[in-house]
Formats: C-alpha cells, structure tokens, sequence
C-alpha cells in the first residue's frame, strides 16, 4: 500500500470498529470489504457486491460514508426497500457517530423537518423508499437537489433492480434517471446476496456501463461465495397441513433459539399464529396487513427473544437482521430458490449453528400459479390504458382508470410503474399522465421471465426432492462456482429432526384446521367512477339495500378448508355435487352464525329473524354444485327453497371479470334477473332469506344480487358461500 492507502485503511478500520462496537483500531474490513471501500473513496467507482448475507454489506457504505463525509462530501443517499431494513440501519449507524435519517410512507410527518436538515448539511445518511423516487413532489423538487448533493448513492437489495431477478420492484428502475443526474464521480454502491449470474449482469449493466474497463470505468464487480457455514438445510416431508401444524407444536421448542416461521399467504400465517398459541407457544404474527405499529413490536420482541418465532409471509424479508437468529422454518415451498434463500439467510449470521426446514404442501403450486396470474397484462390492455391516457383532458387517478381498465388495482398500479419507468406516463399531482413517447410491448422479454418463473418453480420441486446436497444445490441455482457439498444438510450428514408428532397435538391440528367459517364483510361503498359508464351508482350502498355480514366455509389460500375446497374450483374441474363433509361443515357454520353476534339466534335486541327460505344463485360452471348445496342446507334448516337469481337474457358469466371492482360492478349490475315466482315469494312472506353462491372473490356478486332481493321484499340477505380467495 501507498502511504496515502495506508491511511485511508487505518481510518477505515477506526470506523469499523465504532460500528461493530469494539476497541478502536481492533475490528477490520474484510479483503473485499476494503477493496469496496477504496473504490467508492479514493476512486470514485460504481461498485457492485455480491455477497452472502452476514457478510456486512451495510459495513462498506457505512465505512464509506464516514471516510467521504470527512473530505466534504455531501450526505450518503441509501434507497431501501423495507421499514424493517430502514429501522436497522438507522441505529447501525447511530452506533457509528454517523446522523441517519429516513423518508419513508411510515413518516410523513418528519418529511418537511428532515429535508430541511439535509439542507443544512446535518444528516449525514438519508435512506429513501423506492417508491418516494416517484412521489411527484419528491422527484420534482427534492431529488434533482439531492442527486446534486449526494456524496454517496446506495442501492440495497439492488436485485430488485433487475426483471429477471425473484423480487423485481418497477420503483427501482427508476434510480436509472437519478443515476443519469449524478454530477462525475460521484462513487455508487450496489449490494445484493441474492443475484444469480444473469441479474449480477443486468444490475451492472443499469449501473451505467459494462463489466469491464479501466480504473474509474466500468462497474467493480465483488462477487464472493454464498456459502453460510453456519447453516443446516432439511426438508420434512409430512403426510398434510394437520401433521404440519402438529410438527411445529411438538418441535418448536426443541428448535435453537429464536427465529421465523415464513408461510405462503397471510391466511396461513394468521391461521398458523393461533394454533401454535392455542398450544402454549409465543409467537406472533406478522404479514403485509399488520399495522406498522404491530410490526415494529413484533421485530422488537423477536430481537429481544420475547418471541419463539415470528409466522411471516415474505413481508418479513430483505433487512431484518437478528444475528443469533437460530431458525427458519417454511411452511410451504417459496416459488424460486433465489428467494428461498435470501430468506433462510436472515438465520445463522452471528451463531455458529442454524436449523433451516422446509415443510412443502400440496396447495403450494396452486398458491404460485396464484401470484403468477398478477404479472405483467396482455398488450391489449397496456394499449387500452395507453389511450385513455392520451385522450383525458385531465390527469386520471387510479380509481379512475379502473373505471375504464379491466384491471385490479394492484395489476394496474405495477403496469403503471412499468410503463412510467419506459417513460410511457408520468405520475403528477392529481394522477397519471401519458407522456406521448413511443412505446413497445416486449412480448419477447415478459414471455422468458414467465419460463423463467416456471424454471424456478420446478427447481424449488427438485431441491424439495433432491438426494444431493441441499446447500450445493442452491448455491449453483445462484451460479456459484465454487458450490459445493456443505457435509451439514439432512443429506450430507443425516436428518437432525424426526417427523413423527404426537396424537394429542395432531388431534389439535385437525381440530384446528377443521373449524370451518370465515367471516365476508359486506359492500357499503359503490367504486368511484361508475357514474363515466354509464352506471347510476355512487357513494354509500343505502343500509336498506345492503347484505349482512356473510360466511364462507374457508379460504382457498389456507391450509385447512382450503386444501379441501381447491380441487372444486381448480380450472377444469367436474361440476358435481356437494361433498357430504362440506355440506356437515357448513351446518356448522349456520349454526354458530345464527348464536354468533348479529345472528337471529344471538338473542341482541336487534337481531334479525331467522331466515324464511334459501336463494340460490346461477351458475354455468358449478350450477350442480350450488343446487346440491342449496337443497342439503333447505333441507337441514328446514327452510324453503325459494328460487334461484338466473342470468339476464343475452348474459353468461364468461361476461364477468373478475378483475377491479369498478368493472366489475358495471358488468353485473344487469346481468342477473329475479324469476316472477321468486318475487312473488319473497313478497308473499317478507323476511331474511339465505343467499347461497359458490364463491366469493370481489364480494361484488353478493352485493348485487343482495340489493336485488332487498328491493324485492327480502328484509335482511345472509350470504353464504363454500370459498372465499383472501
């Protein structure tokens, strides 16, 4: 080293040590740590890590935002995905002497007072969400001032950055346009431990150049082994959900320390969450609909080992980081390995031994090709949204769109971000715009990352499989070169944890998941917008025109019910009578209905009589299936049957999107007719009526033909339904 190196290294280590808390000058920078380190301060490089989690990625940019700061440079600028990443890396940097703030949907509040002090040259790191990059006020007039100011940019889990990666957010790509504003050598930081060889490309290529070059060209690019030694990979393969459940209450103590239980959908998790409680564990809950407070406590109480384990969906996932983390157990396959492995790496990072098991199920490929059906639309509809676009005398919200795009919000607001990224529209206050620039639908790209998707599923049924080592087997899906057998998984050096459970837990579990009712919540607002098609419907659904709160025997998404419920809906599937157990199982549900609040055998005041007959709805696909169980529940409850809401002349239910509410709405609200001999019943002795359908998704069939039958005489409606999605 040069004398000048030498310095910088030593100031370096100084750093680090303050950091990770130890004795001045006694911690230090790994090999690659510091090569990153010198490229960033003394060069001026766009850099690239690659690295294993635990491996202290978040060490280099605080490092060199320290070092940089101390030769005048402006404030570091770190675009983070997660709340949990963020809350993080803030008290990390605290321990380092270094002021960290954040921006972010959490903190509206702060935003004014933050901005000001980074004007004042007071903040030292601004960690910023992805999605603040296009929040109008913010592009437009904090970061052109920011992107001139910055010292440092970072981009964390920078394999979002790239559509070929398993966690492609559109927001990212935005950082392309602040690169693009950057002043010259302004140094740049990309980090990343999950990046097979394809994304390392891509993420390198968006970085502004190539892989190679000069000193000051190209992207530096520190790829090392993902190796984590302190992992143990298994797979238990148990015969279904009850034995699932009836494991993780026999062996969750026996599991080392604390750690997460990370399951497919948030109905799994909430279901998963009550039955470990039930048994006597402390776990908690924790999925995109936790309220962030809820979120923040249920982080401190795993961090302080209040907690057994958390039950998470990926909600949980890039940023947490509990070094003695001793476990992460999936209950059900994740759909890629890249991702099944970022998340296993939240275990092990300060320990020197950490249990990972993978407890697959059946209903996993179904959950995939769920989360599949959200990709990118067909042309067609991009070019429809295009135009709307283009002809509005007026920015358009997304409320509004939906009123004239056959999509789901959620679909529409990930295409907006895509086509705002290709420069397609721009967001403004007050909505979207198009902004005239030609564009071109990439069948060609969208086709290879849906086969790509498809490879990745079909990897996830082979490591599940594999007699090979489990370790070797990811760290090749990740194009390690230098994978190889671990000696620690469930293959190398045996199984560490037997499948067997107890009769009493597994008693419980199918008890559990045996419970069957899940509550509908009823419309009470029309969708905006309706009024542009055509549809007299706005505003509040009036009270005398409402369905009560509904039940659905259980949800296709869970590991109960709707393990049970999936083979009747699966696409293809026989139209055929209703099982007898579904049929004993909504008897059940009738009957803790009708004791339950609101129900017209609680004894409240206010409840409703007893229904006077059951309503069923048409049905071209399941027509069998309602009849059967329209008759079996008349026939229980000794109620009439009262008749059947048909279709509209000139209808079909191959007519009825089932996309956003808007449109949804305006397809149904003329599509069903009341036979003359059901009004006339209803009419003939007013009162609560059961309304009897297969499925509820939107929830907006019930409410229609509920407002039918209210204004037909029915004085009270009582969805019920066999499934519900969510």
């Amino acid at each position: 080293m040069t004398e000048d190196t030498t310095a910088l290294r030593s100031a370096a280590d100084t750093v680090l040590s303050r950091l990770v808390g130890a004795e001045e000058g006694t911690a230090r920078l790994r090999e690659d740590q510091w090569r990153a380190v010198e490229a960033l301060v003394a060069h001026g490089r766009r850099t690239l890590v690659v690295q294993r989690t635990g491996w202290g990625k978040s060490a280099v940019y605080f490092v060199a935002t320290a070092l940089l700061r101390g030769r005048g440079a402006g404030p570091t600028v770190i675009i983070s995905p997660l709340l949990a990443l963020m809350r993080n890396q803030v008290e990390a940097a605290a321990r380092a002497g270094i002021r960290a703030h954040t921006i972010n949907s959490s903190n509206a509040e702060e935003w004014e007072g933050i901005q000001a002090e980074v004007g004042a040259g007071e903040v030292d790191v601004l960690l910023v969400s992805p999605e603040r990059l296009n929040n109008p006020d913010f592009r437009d007039q904090v970061l052109p001032k920011l992107a001139s100011t910055t010292g440092l940019l970072v981009v964390d889990e920078a394999h979002c950055i790239s559509d070929w990666g398993h966690d492609f957010r559109p927001d990212y790509r935005r950082l392309r346009t602040m690169l693009a504003d950057l002043p010259p050598g302004v140094p740049v930081l990309a980090t990343t431990a999950t990046a097979n060889a394809r994304v390392t490309a891509d993420v390198a290529e968006q970085l502004g150049t190539g892989l190679s070059g000069g000193e000051g060209e190209g992207a530096l690019v520190l790829r090392g082994p993902l190796e984590r030694e302190s992992l143990s990979l298994g797979v238990l393969r148990l015969p279904d959900a009850a034995h699932r459940l009836a494991w993780l209450a026999d062996h969750l103590e026996s599991l080392p320390g604390s750690g997460i239980i990370y399951t497919l959908t948030v109905a799994a998790a909430d279901e998963i969450t009550a039955f470990l409680r039930q048994r006597g564990h402390a776990v908690a809950s924790y999925s995109g609909r936790t309220e962030n407070a809820d979120r923040q406590a249920a982080e401190a109480d795993l961090l302080a080992n209040r907690v057994k384990a958390l039950v998470a969906t990926s909600a949980l996932g890039m940023g947490f980081d509990k070094p003695d983390l001793g476990f992460v157990v999936h209950v059900g396959s994740p759909s890629s390995p890249i991702a099944y492995y970022q998340q296993v790496g939240r275990a092990g990072r300060g320990v020197d031994h950490a249990d990972v098991l993978l407890l697959p199920g059946p209903e996993d490929a179904a959950i995939w090709r769920y989360f599949a059906s959200l990709a990118f639309p067909p042309e067609e509809q991009v070019r429809r949204t295009l135009e709307i676009l283009e002809t509005a005398d007026r920015p358009l919200s997304v409320p509004a769109l939906e009123a004239r795009v056959d999509l789901r919000r959620s679909r529409l607001e990930i295409m907006l971000k895509v086509l705002d990224v290709d420069g397609a529209v721009r967001r403004v206050r007050g909505g979207w715009t198009a902004t005239g620039e030609p564009w071109a639908y990439d069948t060609d790209r969208y086709a290879w990352v849906a086969r790509q998707r498809e490879a990745e599923q079909e990897a996830m049924r082979e490591y599940a499989g594999t007699t090979q080592c489990r370790m070797e087997f990811l760290r090749r899906q990740l194009d390690d070169e230098q994978a190889a057998p671990c000696g620690r998984c469930d293959n190398c050096a045996g199984a560490r944890y037997s499948p067997e459970v107890s009769s009493a837990a597994l008693d419980a579990a199918r008890a559990a998941l045996g419970r069957p009712g899940v509550e509908i919540e009823p419309r009470k607002m029309w969708p905006t917008g309706l009024d542009a098609m055509g549809v007299a419907l706005k505003g509040r659904i009036a009270a005398a025109e409402q369905s009560q709160s509904g039940r659905a025997l259980g949800r296709l998404s869970d590991i109960g019910w709707g393990n049970r419920l999936r083979p009747l809906f699966t696409e293809g599937a026989a139209d055929q009578p209703v099982p007898p157990e579904a049929v004993d199982a909504m008897v059940q549900v009738l009957a803790d209905w009708a004791k339950g609040p609101g129900g017209w055998a609680s004894g409240e005041p206010d409840a409703p009589s007893r229904p006077v007959g059951v309503v069923s709805l048409a049905s071209r696909r399941r027509g069998v299936l309602i009849e059967s169980l329209s008759s079996r529940l008349a026939q229980v409850g000794r109620m009439p049957l009262l008749g059947r809401i048909e279709y509209a002349p000139g209808e079909s239910p191959g007519g009825v999107p089932r996309s956003n509410s808007a449109q949804r709405v305006r397809t149904l609200h003329d599509a069903f007719t009341l036979p003359a001999d059901l009004v006339a019943a209803l009419q003939a002795d007013p009162g609560p009526v059961l309304l009897v359908d297969d499925y509820a998704d939107t929830g907006w069939t019930l409410a229609i033909a509920a407002r039918m039958l209210r204004r037909a005489g029915a004085t009270a409606v009582f969805p019920l339904v066999l499934a519900v999605q969510g």
